[in-house]
């Protein structure tokens, strides 16, 4: 594209983005979610923080914000005629541009697609919000529990009896909202691209956890899923599917679904009179789940794990987090590293001739104010003004 162009990001990305430049209006969880992965895949992100967040050069707290990770950064205030002009000088150098207010307020700042498509026709415009653009809920405030609370996804998840359990907030703000919209804006770009104009995305956790669902509403149509948690096939309720403790309070997976798995699966704990004809019949599998259980209870984790070491029988231990990241096979994929001192995830998915850098560091708030604004050729008495009305902040 014509114009300006921000600074290159902080590390060389060779990803199979690379060449494409995105403006990420700031916001919090999926929305920078979706930045990191574009980052992550080789684009050159610019993110747009509040001047209230800018840090000083001594604080650096920013470098635990592990979804900025890879991005230009730069502070400016919206709010004002000058930050809005420099936000929108910067759309013009863009593919893409995305944002996670609730509907309304880009364009109250003046930001929205209709302002931004006027300065650059081709760019595709992502919103990230739970409920969507429009409809009964649009305006009202939400979390991720909220959003998955209303699909359905939440009551299904849990043991059975007890209450739903919620799954951190990665099925709504990161599987549901962030990969959606980051897989909404690349897909309107390769249309823009062709067609010479840019379009909106509306993401919306609510739609995308919705589209998760894909499989589980199948089943449910078919009858093949009850709605009760913790009594179906993938939800705790077979004895082959689930999580078993140990002599020693750890805890073992088993997801032994097919029946060459299930029958390694029984060789491993030694049962050898099954007291049921067919596995797949629910009605058996509370009294098979005491079964296994009461086995999984006469060893330690460690132990069980020598036992099924060899069995090909899809049994894994259940890990913390420190322990995942010292577990030889997640050393060999590098798939949790640490960058100035923060642990962080590798890249994902990889490439075998374009593959980028996952894990870069985290930028301080506005650390790259000023060369932003020089590229789009404002000079230093211009810099100066612009920081002494407080349009934009960050550490000189």
């Amino acid at each position: 594209m014509n114009g300006p162009h921000p600074p290159e990001p902080p590390v060389s990305n060779p990803g199979p983005l690379a060449g494409l430049r995105a403006l990420e209006l700031g916001g919090i969880g999926p929305g920078p979610f979706c930045g990191m992965l574009l980052a992550d895949l080789g684009v050159d992100v610019v993110k747009v923080e509040r001047v209230d967040v800018a840090d000083t050069p001594a604080d650096d707290s920013a470098r635990y914000e592990v979804l900025n990770r890879g991005r230009t950064s730069v502070a400016v205030d919206l709010r004002t005629s000058e930050g809005r002009d420099i936000a929108l000088s910067l759309v013009e150098t863009c593919d893409m541009v995305f944002e996670g207010f609730r509907p309304g307020v880009a364009e109250r700042l003046g930001v929205g697609p209709a302002e931004c498509m006027a300065r650059n026709p081709r760019v595709v415009y992502g919103r990230m919000t739970g409920w969507g653009q429009r409809g009964p809920l649009a305006q009202t405030a939400g979390h991720d529990i909220n959003y998955i609370a209303l699909t359905g996804v939440l009551d299904a998840i849990g043991t059975a009896g007890g209450p739903p359990v919620p799954p951190l907030n990665l099925l709504g703000d990161f599987g549901g909202g962030g990969v959606f919209l980051a897989l909404g804006l690349v897909s309107a770009v390769w249309e823009s691209a062709r067609s010479g104009h840019g379009q909106v995305v509306d993401a919306s956790i609510v739609d995308g956890t919705s589209a998760l669902l894909g499989m589980l509403m199948g089943m449910r149509s078919a009858g093949d899923w009850t709605g009760s948690r913790g009594e179906n096939l993938l939800d705790g309720g077979a004895h082959f599917y689930g999580v078993y403790q140990c002599a020693d309070g750890h805890f073992i997976s088993v997801g032994a679904i097919e029946p060459q798995f299930y029958e390694r699966f029984l060789d491993g704990l030694g049962v050898e009179d099954v007291p049921a004809d067919d596995r797949m019949e629910p009605t058996d599998w509370p009294a098979l789940r005491e079964l296994a259980a009461e086995a999984f209870r006469g060893r330690t984790r460690a132990e069980w794990m020598t036992v099924f070491a060899e069995l090909d029988a899809c049994v894994a231990p259940v890990l913390t987090l420190d322990e995942a990241a010292a577990h030889p096979h997640n050393q060999a994929r590098a798939y949790i590293t640490s960058v100035d001192g923060v642990m962080q995830p590798g890249q994902a998915p990889r490439f075998d001739r374009t593959s980028g850098k996952g894990a870069r560091r985290v930028p301080r708030p506005g650390e790259h104010t000023d060369d932003v604004l020089r590229r789009l050729g404002i000079d230093d008495a211009g810099i100066k003004a612009l920081r002494a009305t407080g349009v934009v902040a960050g550490p000189r």
